[in-house]
């Protein structure tokens, strides 16, 4: 069996490369924001004796760790490969995405216990300082959900920490006009019952970007890749008669990886071919990591011939 192997970058082909945006910065920035904003809730939480105040500065705080943990993820990704460790650690933003999800589903069920206790057992709102501290943290955590707005459709680390500071500044909208409904009608139980919405709300975000950095923990294609119309574009090149052993995988939450065996009878067709096929492939579907493999045999010779056989 006569096999050439290729291993192809999208830049190789193209001249340039599009490397992901850095958002050290906005996480840096996030982190630091927001912790102030958690002393700032607890303290007013203790001067105005408001049990809301200081569980909202406790939930925060969790956001923080979130933040940390996304940031974390970021920087390690840009460690280089070692002998064990071939890809470096890039995987760790999507073990992050993953943390993120859990957190936020940690915090909804936080959420939806402290609203059915109010619900049980209604209590006093102070509802002024409440709305002055919520206002604060919309301000705050819809600054720093605007930091990551940008990245979140194309990097899911980024999207965790996105959809965290988006929920965060949902909660403190929802605070904010269940205090001014209170404050007009005195009915406590508008508190909890808005708590609740918010927390169904927050649940739909944070089930997909669950489902999603699941899916990506697993090595499955990304969301956005068409597999279908990745094997046609590999099988539609000139020579090829049949593409097998094609695997599509993420290697973090912002880069594609691809393998594939590629059967051309008429044999290897030249390395400027196989360039040509990594930047079709980084410009058609973002992928810019791709092996090719170029075997000459049609009888299904290769081990790895059947699409069952990884």
């Amino acid at each position: 069996m006569a096999h050439d192997h290729h291993h192809g970058h999208a830049h190789a082909a193209a001249g340039h490369t599009h490397a992901p945006p850095d958002f050290g910065r906005a996480f840096a920035i996030g982190i630091a924001l927001n912790t102030l904003f958690v002393a700032a809730e607890a303290g007013f939480g203790l001067w105005s004796n408001s049990v809301a105040l200081l569980a909202d500065a406790g939930h925060n705080l969790s956001d923080v760790l979130g933040l940390v943990v996304a940031w974390g993820a970021s920087a390690l990704g840009k460690r280089k490969p070692s002998a064990r460790f071939t890809y470096g650690w890039k995987s760790a933003s999507i073990l992050a995405a993953l943390i993120n999800a859990l957190l936020l589903l940690v915090a909804i069920a936080a959420i939806v216990r402290e609203a059915a206790l109010r619900l049980l057992h209604p209590e006093p709102v102070a509802t002024g300082t409440v709305m002055v501290v919520a206002t604060l943290g919309i301000v705050i955590n819809g600054a720093t959900a605007w930091l990551f707005a940008s990245g979140r459709a194309d990097d899911l680390n980024v999207r965790g920490a996105f959809v965290h500071m988006a929920a965060d500044a949902l909660v403190s909208l929802a605070v904010v006009i269940a205090g001014a409904l209170i404050w007009g009608t005195g009915a406590l139980w508008l508190d909890p019952a808005v708590s609740l919405i918010v927390a169904a709300v927050i649940f739909w975000s944070a089930w997909g970007l669950l489902r999603d950095s699941l899916a990506l923990a697993l090595s499955a294609a990304p969301a956005h890749i068409d597999m279908a119309a990745v094997r046609a574009s590999l099988a539609g090149r000139p020579g090829v008669t049949n593409v097998h052993d094609l695997h599509v995988w993420a290697m973090s939450t912002n880069e594609t990886v691809l393998s594939a065996h590629l059967v051309m009878p008429a044999g290897h067709p030249g390395d400027a071919v196989l360039r040509e096929i990594a930047a079709e492939l980084a410009h058609d579907f973002g992928i810019r990591h791709a092996t090719v493999q170029i075997e000459m045999e049609t009888d299904g010779a290769c081990a790895l011939h059947s699409d069952e056989i990884v």
